[in-house]
């Protein structure tokens, strides 16, 4: 863990802090000061504070402008004081101690057994993946590969609502959570939660569309992690020299698993050099996202191997 100073951050609640704007702005200033990293779910400070002060107060994340000039009673300031000083001191990501996340409008439960949902793949599915899929309504089967919390499958049953879905992971640690999360938002009859390496889960299944957001991190990256990263489940991040080794086998196994004009579609985050050098003859289309030009790519069954 990193050390900080006395002077970024005080060992109790300052008592002239009183509105929720006020505590906004200590949370700014005491991340920023302990060093800390951003990009699990928040790009930077400010957007880290708000998710800080908002969710420890359970109040809406997006209702900063009417709540700001809110001000805290004594318990709720000891209690966002005590969020903000794990979140500083232990370098815990905040999702972690708060116990969910957001995305794309929906709140997803989630621990240490599970990566803190972030894929490019999730703004995709708000438009049902328009730039490869031409009529999402013959999309009648979803597989979400490395489902994690199970975020990226309840997206999917938003985009295809007359699809079955399947989510599958090789943890049974993050299954638990996802199954949490289908019975938060009803999709029980819906989502399929199933253990397996890859495509072990679903045996000789095929689907119209299979997602995955799989482990990308080379080994490098693993080693220069910022302290928050590192509290994430190593299985959900660590994918070899290059970054491709669970790509390598999904991508090999994909086409048995995909109907007559499939799609495979894959979160790589920033590894598309990578992977465009470990699969020179594939015919990627990539999908752009308002984050990235090249975090996500899409094959459609007829050009996998």
């Amino acid at each position: 863990m990193t050390a900080i100073s006395s002077l970024a951050f005080p060992d109790s609640a300052p008592l002239e802090l009183a509105t929720v704007g006020d505590w906004w702005r200590f949370a700014v200033t005491s991340l920023l000061r302990g060093g800390c990293a951003f990009g699990q779910g928040s790009e930077d400070a400010g957007q880290d504070a708000l998710f800080i002060v908002l969710g420890a107060l359970d109040l809406p994340l997006d209702s900063f402008d009417a709540m700001r000039s809110c001000v805290l009673t004594h318990a709720e300031r000891r209690h966002v004081f005590a969020v903000l000083r794990r979140r500083v001191i232990e370098r815990t990501p905040t999702a972690y101690i708060l116990g969910f996340a957001e995305q794309m409008g929906r709140r997803f439960i989630v621990n240490e057994h599970t990566l803190i949902p972030r894929s490019f793949i999730g703004e995709l599915l708000e438009h049902s993946l328009q730039d490869c899929i031409d009529d999402p309504a013959r999309i009648a089967s979803v597989l979400d590969l490395c489902t994690g919390s199970g975020c990226l499958a309840i997206l999917a049953a938003d985009a295809f609502p007359d699809a079955t879905l399947v989510a599958a992971d090789i943890s049974e640690h993050a299954l638990d959570v996802a199954r949490q999360n289908v019975a938060l938002h009803g999709l029980d009859d819906v989502i399929d939660v199933r253990q397996g390496d890859l495509f072990a889960a679903v045996g000789a299944v095929r689907f119209d569309l299979i997602l995955s957001n799989p482990p990308y991190v080379t080994d490098d990256s693993m080693q220069g992690l910022p302290d928050e990263y590192r509290q994430e489940p190593a299985l959900a991040l660590a994918a070899g020299g290059d970054g491709c080794d669970v790509l390598r086998r999904l991508i090999a196994e994909a086409r048995a698993h995909l109907n007559d004009d499939g799609w495979l579609v894959v979160d790589i985050g920033h590894n598309r050099g990578l992977v465009e050098a470990a699969f020179p003859s594939l015919p990627f289309i990539w999908l752009a996202t308002a984050g990235h030009e090249g975090g996500v790519f899409a094959l459609q069954r007829e050009a996998l191997p």
